[in-house]
């Protein structure tokens, strides 16, 4: 219930950057307010709450992207909540886990972006919801990437306005813009 309530109170005083995402708030403030068990990667109607990270490299003002293996997709680090973990150490867990990077620092006062998308079914689960809550984290030792095939095909460091041609999707594209004023 703590952490229910922890992200609860976070969204309240969380701004969205423009009409989409404002629809993604609502969404997440919804499922919180009323879902049964949103925490749940088992819950899949409406879906549950995941939490990802962008991993930022500001030195070369470049950013982290994994291709996701099941989804074949260029996407940031990121995925479900486990056990009783907040949703900020989710997104650091799975960033971390993900890229091999030790050192992982949280950039910004918490909650970056809000992202509401739908998964295919795969892997014995029905289509279902994403409702992700987005941080991003730096690191002072981008070489120390290191791939984990159960996860990804491939990682690469990428310049902010090819991440937006790669990722190719709007969310996407607003998270970049945040992070390109972050490393101002």
């Amino acid at each position: 219930m703590e952490r229910k309530a922890g992200l609860l109170e976070e969204l309240r005083s969380y701004r969205a950057a423009d009409a989409r995402e404002a629809e993604h708030h609502r969404a997440l403030l919804d499922l919180l307010s009323y879902g049964k068990e949103p925490f749940s990667r088992k819950e899949f109607a409406p879906g549950h709450i995941t939490a990802s990270c962008f991993i930022v490299d500001p030195a070369a003002r470049r950013v982290l992207l994994h291709h996701h293996r099941r989804l074949d997709r260029w996407l940031q680090m990121g995925g479900h909540v486990e056990g009783d973990e907040s949703i900020v150490d989710a997104a650091l867990r799975e960033a971390a886990e993900e890229s091999g990077l030790p050192d992982l620092e949280l950039l910004g006062d918490g909650v970056v972006d809000l992202d509401v998308h739908d998964i295919p079914a795969g892997k014995g689960e029905p289509g279902h919801t994403h409702f992700d809550v987005r941080y991003v984290a730096r690191t002072l030792q981008p070489q120390a990437i290191s791939v984990d095939r159960t996860e990804s095909n491939e990682l690469a460091w990428v310049e902010l306005d090819r991440a937006i041609e790669m990722m190719n999707e709007e969310g996407s594209r607003r998270v970049i813009m945040k992070i390109r004023k972050m490393m101002k």
